[in-house]
C-alpha cells in the first residue's frame, strides 16, 4: 500500500525534514502517526507529561500548558490528539468533566502558547470527532452541517472553538472530525472481536443507526494530508465515503469472521449497562460524508467496509 507522505517529497529527495510536535502520541492514531513520520525521515517530537518527559520530548500538561514554550519555537507543525478516553468507564459527572476539560482546556493552553511564539508553526492539526453532529438519523452530514444538541456535540463545538487563539495568530488550523477508527491494534474493532468470534455478536438497538468509520491507515494519511495541504482548514470529516448502518456492520463483520450474529443488544439493556454513553456512542446515528477530502482529491485506501475488515483481520477476500 502506498502511504501518504507528510511532505511534498521525502528527505532523501532533498526536502527539509519536518519537525512536528504531537500530543497524544501514545494513543492509537498518535503512535501510528509518529511511526509514519519517523519512517519518512521527519522528526516527530512527543509532547508528554512533565514527569514522563525524556530528552528530546516536550513537557506539557492540559491544565498548565507547555512547561517551556521555547521548545515549540520553530517547529513546522503541531498535531494535537490528546484527550480523555470517552469509551472507558461510565459517564459519571466527574468523567464527563474530564472529557470536556481535557479537550477544551488542553487546546486553549496549546493554542495560546503557539500564538505567543516568536516563530509559530504554520499549521495546527487538532483532533475532533463526528460526535459534533449528534444523533441525526438518516441525514447526510457534511462539514457545512450544523452541530447536534447532546453532550458530545457540545464537547466537540467547544473543543474546536478552543483553538481560536491560533486562528487569530494566522496559524492554519484544521479540525479533524474523526469517525470510528478501525484497527487490529486497538480501539472499537478489537473490543468487538471477542464476542463476534464467539458467535455472540449482534446489532445494537434496532440497528438502523448510521456508523461512519475509517481505517487507521486512512486516518493517519488524512493527518499527513492536513499537514501539507494549504487548502484544508477548519473542520474536515475523517470518515470513509461508505458509511454503514449498525445492522450492516454487524452482518459484514460476522461474514468476515464466518460467525453468526444472532444476539442483538436491545437499547434498554445497553442503556442499563452504559447509561448516557450508550445513547451517544452506540445508539446515535451519524451519516457523515467526507466532502472536503473528496473535493481535495483524497483517494481512500479502504472505502468499502468488507474489504477493509478483511485486510485488517487477515481474512482472504470472499
Amino acid at each position: 500500500m502506498i502511504r501518504a507522505k507528510c511532505s511534498p517529497g521525502s528527505s532523501s529527495e532533498g526536502q527539509h525534514p519536518l519537525r512536528i510536535a504531537i500530543t497524544g502520541s501514545t494513543g492509537l492514531v498518535g503512535q501510528a502517526l509518529t511511526d509514519r513520520l519517523s519512517q519518512q525521515g521527519h522528526e516527530p517530537i512527543r509532547m508528554v507529561r512533565a514527569a514522563a518527559a525524556d530528552e528530546g520530548q516536550i513537557a506539557w500538561d492540559i491544565h498548565s500548558g507547555v512547561k517551556d514554550a521555547r521548545a515549540l519555537d520553530r517547529v513546522d507543525a503541531v498535531v494535537h490528539l490528546a484527550g480523555e478516553n470517552i469509551a472507558s468507564g461510565r459517564w459519571t459527572k466527574a468523567k464527563k468533566a474530564r472529557i470536556l476539560d481535557s479537550r477544551v482546556q488542553g487546546t486553549v493552553r496549546l493554542a495560546e502558547t503557539l500564538a505567543g511564539l516568536n516563530h509559530p508553526p504554520q499549521t495546527l492539526v487538532c483532533a475532533s470527532a463526528i460526535g459534533y453532529y449528534g444523533d441525526r438519523g438518516d441525514e447526510r452530514l457534511t462539514e457545512e452541517s450544523g452541530p447536534g444538541a447532546n453532550f458530545l456535540a457540545n464537547v466537540c463545538q467547544r473543543w474546536e472553538q478552543a483553538a481560536v487563539a491560533a486562528v487569530n495568530a494566522g496559524i492554519r488550523v484544521v479540525h479533524l472530525r474523526f469517525g470510528v477508527i478501525l484497527s487490529a491494534r486497538g480501539g472499537a474493532l478489537t473490543r468487538m472481536l471477542t464476542p463476534f468470534k464467539l458467535g455472540l455478536g449482534g446489532r445494537i438497538g434496532n440497528g438502523r443507526q448510521w456508523m461512519s468509520w475509517i481505517t487507521l491507515d486512512d486516518a493517519v494519511d488524512v493527518v499527513c494530508r492536513a499537514l501539507t495541504t494549504a487548502e484544508l482548514k477548519g473542520p474536515v470529516n475523517v470518515v470513509s465515503p461508505r458509511a454503514v448502518t449498525n445492522q450492516m456492520f454487524t452482518k459484514i463483520l460476522g461474514g468476515v469472521l464466518s460467525r453468526p450474529t444472532m444476539f442483538p443488544l436491545p437499547a434498554p439493556i445497553a442503556r442499563l449497562m452504559l447509561g448516557q454513553m450508550a445513547d451517544e456512542l452506540l445508539l446515535a446515528s451519524a451519516r457523515v460524508v467526507p466532502a472536503k477530502l473528496e473535493a481535495a482529491g483524497y483517494e481512500f485506501h479502504h472505502a468499502e467496509l468488507e474489504a477493509a475488515l478483511r485486510d485488517l483481520l487477515g481474512r482472504a477476500p470472499s
